[in-house]
């Protein structure tokens, strides 16, 4: 087994975020077969598309051929990056710069070949127990005593802008004095979409890390319901006035899917994100099938006026500039009751 001392020379991924400090950690065994989530230490073998990786606080790390880095085995779903899985191999690759860990299967063309990664050991406790996040997991949120007024930005596809309208969002209710918290429901494993909650001036952000999932793609359903539901009772507990919920990837993404069905009731309005005018008209539709509230489109689609025109004559809903959510309008697409309560 390696000793604490030797582990503190590795690179500390974003995943491991969740891991108190002071606790005693070494390498010992790997879980097998593994299962994700497990807690792992691998070894560079070969730089490809990330030849960085985020810190566990956020700084870009360079990586270097036999560097040994602490990451989570984890799958990922992203239609212009990679789909990957956990196997039991240790022959890996590196999935996010955020340290998710897993073997890739299919990646967009226009990629070249991913990090390699040699998993040599697994993370474990004083008692030399294989660690995983799901150890490091919040506990159940209490009931809040009020549910703050709560929008959710979904995308059509991926790369719509999903990220920058939650931002946008956060920054207007801030601007208007209300403490604004966040919520990354899903996705893979990194630390960027966090940094722009706050930078907007999120008093609380939360993520499914902090749920004990370093990547959510292949979690079944209702883990995922119960953790999106978590997030924003945790976020209400913590004393937010408005919450912004963000759902990664596109409506078609399984995940996704499951979760719009678990929308109906918990959430006061949907903002899409899309591409272009097509993608807003069939994301309306998807989402009023679901009996969803949708209350603005913005995103990509939204900084060309012609396409903006383009998606209001085919959903006859309002499309909304970031500039304008981050100068008020963020306020005017709160529900009414949650808007004069507030």
């Amino acid at each position: 087994m390696m000793s604490a001392t030797a582990t503190a020379a590795m690179k500390w991924t974003y995943v491991t975020r969740t891991l108190p400090h002071g606790v005693s950690m070494a390498m010992g065994e790997w879980r097998r077969p593994p299962r994700p989530g497990d807690l792992v230490v691998g070894r560079i073998t070969e730089i490809g598309v990330h030849d960085h990786a985020e810190s566990r606080n956020g700084r870009r790390m360079r990586l270097y051929g036999g560097d040994l880095i602490v990451g989570a085995l984890g799958n990922r779903y992203a239609t212009d990056l990679y789909e990957g899985y956990v196997i039991d191999s240790p022959s890996a690759h590196l999935l996010t710069a955020g340290g998710v860990v897993g073997s890739v299967v299919s990646s967009h063309d226009a990629l070249s070949e991913p990090t390699r990664v040699e998993i040599v050991g697994g993370l474990v406790g004083a008692t030399g127990v294989p660690l995983s996040t799901e150890d490091f997991a919040q506990p159940a949120p209490a009931t809040p005593m009020r549910r703050p007024p709560t929008l959710v930005v979904v995308g059509s596809g991926m790369n719509t802008g999903k990220t920058t309208v939650a931002a946008a969002l956060i920054r207007g209710w801030t601007r208007a004095g209300l403490r604004a918290g966040a919520g990354k429901v899903t996705g893979s494993g990194s630390g960027k979409d966090r940094w722009e909650y706050l930078d907007a001036g999120a008093v609380s952000v939360l993520d499914f890390l902090d749920f004990g999932m370093p990547s959510t793609f292949g979690y079944p359903g209702d883990r995922l319901g119960s953790t999106m539901l978590g997030i924003r009772d945790r976020l209400a507990v913590e004393g937010c006035e408005v919450i912004v919920l963000e759902i990664a990837d596109g409506l078609l993404m399984p995940e996704t899917a499951r979760l719009l069905k678990v929308l109906r009731g918990e959430a006061d309005g949907v903002i899409l994100a899309a591409g272009d005018a097509l993608g807003a008209r069939s994301g309306v539709d998807i989402l009023h099938d679901l009996g969803l509230p949708v209350r603005a489109i913005s995103g990509l689609l939204s900084r060309s006026p012609l396409a903006a025109r383009e998606a209001l004559r085919a959903t006859g809903l309002p499309v909304r500039t970031v500039t304008e959510l981050a100068a008020g309008d963020a306020l005017d697409l709160l529900p009414a009751a949650g808007a004069a309560a507030l």
